[in-house]
């Protein structure tokens, strides 16, 4: 497939996201693409196209009022290329066919699903293409019974399917402009049903097709788990609902709940919790939140979800490393250790690296985008963050920002899609590991 490319994995990886934005971008911009009819300026395109391609979700107009048919099934396309990858519809495609596939070939698949091994990898690809048909029409089926009656068969089916898509693989883009722009869920918030559904297809998108896998493989039983998904639904079972806690809390006097009852803000805080690692929908209104809840939905988004899945952030799997390390510290142990089985000894390493890789990135961007644009930190550090981490949630600054600020979302954008290891081995890939010969020295810490 790329034999005659002499790019490494993660080159090949980084170049084709890029080739699917430009061409995104190319699509969008034609008359075709606008309700109005009228030309869509490249750069408004662009930033669309990237969003959608990597699966964010931040958008600089509403999806139904500026995009016409054609416009929101070309996002549709980018949305579901995105969330499964380009390598993987084009090893599917090209299996379909009968042609073999080559070592380079399932290397880079490997690549492209962060899979640990090269063995399996047709018999996975296979697993993911069918697996997302049957999820995302299963969820079509589910929120149709909704859209149907209120919308008529031929846009409820549609609706159905766009949002299905979008959420499963954790886009954020919706149609609800057609009664409010930038509404997202708020108005069909109030169903509990909606919710549900969205919240069931964010959830099983953000876990990994390998967890999904593993859980069938031992008949979802928790001991038979590997420790990959082990620590993955420890960490996501955690975060749901430590999350949804802390924002009942934070949120149970404050304006972003009034005039809800117990269990609306209940469930609120829960899809809430859901959404903000990475999804991008939002059931209440984010700009009447507290700081505190912003502050606690920006760490939740850096988090995101699992290795493997069509989320993006550091991964749960990165958050629960860091914390085994500090408890691993305090017990003046060498190695890792948790669910009966140890850790490799550089995976500490690889985490910091990612963590401190998203931070610089983070807090450089939202210096630079709040002395240009004027704005508060704070809410600037919520729109870059949830670009890096994919997630789409917004405040209502982006549709207002300038040329350089809605270049430096769109690379953050591409960074979290890609993934900040992809990055950086994209450039040093070419590099041998090399031991130190400099005389060792210590350092105090602390």
């Amino acid at each position: 497939m790329f034999r005659l490319m002499k790019f490494s994995p993660m080159r090949i990886l980084l170049v084709g996201y890029c080739a699917i934005i430009l061409l995104g971008s190319v699509l969008l911009s034609l008359p075709a693409s606008a309700r109005a009819g009228e030309w869509t300026a490249f750069s408004d395109a662009f930033f669309t196209a990237a969003s959608a391609a990597c699966v964010t979700g931040l958008v600089r107009f509403d999806t139904w009022s500026h995009w016409s048919l054609f416009g929101q099934l070309v996002i549709l396309t980018l949305i579901q290329v995105g969330g499964l990858g380009f390598v993987t519809i084009t090893l599917f495609s090209i299996m379909c066919t009968g042609q073999k596939i080559g070592l380079s070939s399932r290397v880079l698949m490997r690549e492209a699903v962060s899979a640990p091994q090269v063995g399996g990898i047709l018999r996975m690809t296979r697993f993911i293409l069918l697996g997302t048909l049957v999820i995302e029409a299963a969820g079509a089926l589910l929120l149709a019974v909704y859209f149907c009656p209120r919308l008529g068969p031929a846009n409820g089916i549609y609706y159905a399917v766009f949002h299905s898509i979008s959420a499963f693989c954790n886009a954020g883009f919706d149609l609800m402009g057609y009664r409010e722009p930038f509404s997202s869920l708020t108005i069909e918030g109030q169903s509990a049903y909606v919710q549900l559904v969205i919240m069931g297809l964010i959830v099983i998108g953000g876990l990994g097709f390998f967890v999904w896998r593993d859980l069938l493989d031992s008949r979802f039983r928790f001991s038979r788990l590997r420790l990959h998904s082990k620590l993955v639904l420890t960490a996501t079972a955690l975060l749901i609902f430590g999350g949804a806690a802390a924002i009942f809390a934070l949120e149970s006097r404050g304006n972003g709940f009034a005039g809800m009852s117990a269990g609306e803000q209940t469930l609120a805080s829960l899809f809430q919790s859901v959404t903000v690692r990475t999804a991008g929908f939002n059931s209440v209104d984010l700009t009447k939140l507290s700081e505190g809840s912003i502050f606690w939905m920006i760490c939740l988004m850096l988090i995101g979800g699992s290795t493997g899945s069509t989320a993006g952030g550091i991964k749960t799997t990165t958050v629960m490393v860091l914390l085994l390390s500090i408890f691993t510290t305090f017990k003046k142990k060498k190695n890792i250790e948790i669910f009966g089985r140890r850790l490799e000894d550089d995976i500490t390493r690889t985490a910091s690296c990612i963590f401190m890789m998203y931070l610089t990135l983070l807090v450089v961007s939202t210096l630079v985008i709040s002395a240009v644009e004027g704005l508060p930190v704070l809410t600037v550090l919520f729109e870059t963050t949830s670009a890096a981490a994919t997630v789409g949630l917004t405040l209502g600054i982006t549709p207002g920002l300038s040329m350089l600020s809605k270049l430096i979302l769109a690379f953050l954008m591409i960074f979290g899609r890609a993934g900040s290891l992809t990055m950086l081995l994209a450039f040093s890939a070419d590099r041998v590991p090399a031991a130190s010969t400099k005389p060792l020295e210590k350092i105090q810490m602390g």
